[in-house]
């Protein structure tokens, strides 16, 4: 039943995002207990009785009648929260929840603002969203906050607590409180998008299924005129280019695929229009985002051309990204741009100094920058990320430049 992994990645957190709604933030676990005993309930029917003609249909039917047996059992709970519950002569209770298309992208939507509630960090609101709105497990969101389960744990038990007290609505803010929290809405998109493009919690490099969950939110945002923004198609036409190369990045085999051995005719050249539209449009105003000159970035990565232009402006966007927003990982970035422009040696120096001696990026990088400089520390930053990679996918990427470079006789 392969199906079902797949089906709680994508329709768990819809379910959760609607029940919520009805039932109020302030009952999160509820809704968290009743779609994890409607996919408890597909595990031990489904293997046996079979699949249904719709699942998702299967699943919504369930979660709505495990809603209603809710209500039957509690009626002090169902008296109490704001939802419109008919009460029939016979006790029963008949409650209307919605789980069209329309309503879960609206639920999902109104449940990530409520998530990035100003009274609780930043960090906290984007954890708690990767973890009710996106799907992610604990140890996904410690990797991508560099943090441990623990600290994360008690993070989002503390947001929870604090968006009781605070009686926070599931609902989209006031037009004065949107701007203030949509960059931690984007962000936890973001960061939802580079978890399937930059994979780290299977064996797999690419997971198109988080990448598509996160196009479509954003989507979603362009389509409501509160948030249709300059800095919100700047994030969509970044995921454009980067998904354009979904079917590039890896070969039959699931194997990874190094930009520099791409088969540029497998790139999707719709949705680098479609990116370059985007870009376009979010050309509006004085703001300049990070996703506007990340954007730009990923569009010089659908130019094949190895020219001095496309590095040099590649190198002039890395040093605008990182007077926006610094980040280890960018400035990492930045030095192979800079070996296009100034050379391999200036650049290994310049990637020396950042030090990021627990990173892969870092060593995998530094094994590039010095092959046809210095073999052996080329083998040498290439074993060291391979030691640290986090996949099988990753390891077998790095194997590969040290076969390479192992059996090219250069030594």
């Amino acid at each position: 039943m392969e199906l079902i992994p797949h089906l709680f990645r994508t329709e768990f957190t819809k379910i959760v995002a609607v029940l919520c709604k009805r039932f109020g933030i302030e009952h999160i676990e509820l809704a968290e207990d009743i779609a994890s005993e409607t996919f408890l309930s597909a595990m031990e029917t489904w293997p046996y009785k079979g699949l249904p003609p719709n699942p998702v249909g299967w699943l919504y039917t369930v979660a709505k009648n495990k809603a209603k047996n809710v209500l039957q059992r509690d009626q002090l709970f169902a008296g109490k929260i704001s939802i419109e519950v008919k009460k029939s002569s016979d006790n029963n209770y008949s409650i209307e929840i919605d789980l069209s298309d329309q309503n879960i992208t609206d639920s999902q939507l109104q449940m990530l603002f409520a998530l990035c509630h100003p009274s609780i960090p930043v960090e906290a609101q984007v954890g708690l969203s990767l973890r009710i709105l996106c799907g992610f497990g604990i140890d996904e969101i410690a990797t991508a906050f560099l943090s441990n389960k623990e600290a994360i744990n008690k993070r989002l038990f503390r947001a929870k607590e604090k968006l009781r007290l605070e009686k926070v609505r599931v609902e989209f803010p006031d037009n004065g409180e949107i701007n203030s929290r949509l960059d931690a809405v984007l962000t936890t998109l973001y960061l939802l998008f580079n978890e399937g493009y930059y994979s780290e919690s299977q064996d797999t490099i690419l997971r198109e299924d988080l990448c598509t969950e996160a196009m479509r939110l954003v989507q979603s945002l362009m389509a409501n005129e509160k948030t249709n923004l300059p800095r919100v198609r700047a994030l969509y036409a970044l995921m454009c280019f980067h998904a354009s190369r979904f079917k590039a990045r890896q070969d039959d085999r699931g194997h990874m695929v190094l930009y520099e051995d791409q088969n540029e005719s497998l790139w999707d050249r719709e949705l680098i229009g479609k990116g370059a539209y985007y870009l376009h449009t979010a050309s509006q105003g004085n703001n300049l985002s990070k996703y506007h000159v990340e954007a730009g970035i990923a569009y010089w990565f659908t130019v094949k051309d190895d020219t001095q232009e496309k590095w040099e402006s590649v190198l002039q966007l890395y040093n605008n990204l990182l007077m926006i927003e610094y980040s280890p990982i960018a400035a990492l970035n930045r030095t192979y741009a800079l070996s296009k422009v100034n050379g391999r040696r200036e650049a290994i120096r310049e990637a020396e100094k950042l030090h990021l001696t627990e990173n892969r990026f870092y060593f995998a990088l530094l094994g590039e920058l010095y092959t046809d400089v210095d073999t052996d520390k080329a083998i040498m930053n290439f074993q060291l990320a391979c030691d640290l990679a986090k996949t099988p996918a990753e390891k077998r990427a790095m194997q590969q430049k040290l076969d390479s470079l192992l059996l090219s006789g250069n030594r």
